[in-house]
């Protein structure tokens, strides 16, 4: 009442107060009386705020994108700021008295979509689109280097871009291209599969073709093993059958050579005996034959002369009218034939 009011800020607006031309408290969050008629009140947020923008630029190569994001920021000299831009309270001490609080928006928004369009119509399409991150740094790099933004004590805190799209007839163009690409790729990996595939067949009748080669020479090597043993088995059987043969020659040839000697002994011999029993008859022809007999059984035993006696009786046997003979000279003679006969085996 009598014009006393009072007010109470948040720590995050920033309250100065002016009589005369000067400011007479300021400060953040301040709570204050003050005289309504006389006094002004400025109340400059200075907590962050976080304004969205949507803009449709023009590429390098003419196509339209939008694009989408939003930009934070808050007012970090808030002196500069209540210079520049009316943020005086009515007298009510709510709301203010002009639509500057909401042109420091505007502007810097306006400030974003200049720095935008420039990094848009430099970069083609494809750039724009993959490159939102590229562009985000950018706008921030650009307004953090702008004067204004300087002039009016604000402090850019960051940009975020949300969305690069393009129209829908070139997106729709875009993914017929990606997904023809994307069914390129799908065919050159499924031709690369079977060409893989066939590589690998081909590997491995290769493979099998060079085992069954490696096989068959192993065979043919065991089997020209073989034959050579059993070459050299029948060489060898041959040498010793030659050997066997030459021995047997060899024999052949010494059985001969002893028969023949032994002929030629024989002979010899028989032609001595010969010559000596042709001497002998050449020499008794004119002997009397009494004396040769009486010669012959000079030096025979007993029963040999008794045996010749015999003879001579049976030769004369007519003119014998009896003979008798002892039990006594039988046994003799018996017993010299036995004894005869004991020796004999006995010698045998």
């Amino acid at each position: 009442m009598f014009g006393f009011k009072f007010v109470k800020t948040q720590p995050t607006t920033y309250l100065m107060a002016f009589r005369d031309g000067k400011v007479v408290r300021q400060g953040a969050g301040l709570s204050i009386a003050y005289f309504a008629p006389t006094t002004t009140l400025v109340a400059v947020p200075v907590g962050s705020r976080n304004d969205p923008f949507i803009f449709e630029k023009t590429t390098a190569d003419f196509q339209a994108v939008t694009v989408q994001g939003h930009v934070s920021y808050r007012i970090a000299d808030p002196e500069k700021t209540a210079s520049l831009l009316n943020f005086s309270l009515k007298r009510d001490g709510a709301t203010y008295e002009s639509k500057d609080p909401e042109k420091l928006s505007e502007r810097i928004v306006a400030a974003v979509q200049i720095l935008v369009q420039q990094s848009i119509q430099a970069v083609p399409l494809t750039e724009a689109i993959l490159g939102q991150a590229k562009l985000a740094d950018g706008v921030l790099i650009g307004l953090r280097r702008n004067p204004e933004m300087g002039a009016l004590g604000v402090e850019v805190l960051g940009v975020a871009i949300l969305a690069v799209k393009p129209t829908p007839e070139t997106s729709r163009a875009l993914e017929a291209k990606a997904r023809e690409a994307i069914l390129r790729d799908a065919d050159d990996a499924v031709y690369a599969r079977r060409n893989a595939a066939v590589e690998n067949e081909r590997s491995i009748k290769q493979s099998e073709l060079d085992t069954e080669i490696a096989v068959e020479q192993k065979k043919r090597t065991i089997r020209e093993t073989q034959m050579e043993a059993e070459a050299a088995v029948r060489r060898k059987k041959n040498e010793l059958r030659q050997a066997d043969m030459d021995a047997d020659v060899q024999v052949e040839e010494r059985r001969k050579s002893f028969v023949e000697i032994n002929a030629h002994n024989i002979r010899t011999i028989a032609e001595a005996e010969a010559h000596r029993v042709a001497s002998v008859v050449e020499a008794l022809k004119s002997a009397d034959p009494r004396i040769v007999q009486a010669l012959a059984a000079s030096g025979m035993k007993p029963g040999q002369l008794i045996a010749q006696a015999f003879t001579g009786l049976a030769e004369k046997a007519e003119r014998i009218g009896q003979l008798n003979l002892s039990p006594d000279l039988l046994q003799s003679l018996l017993t010299e034939k036995s004894a005869a006969v004991e020796v004999a085996r006995a010698k045998s």
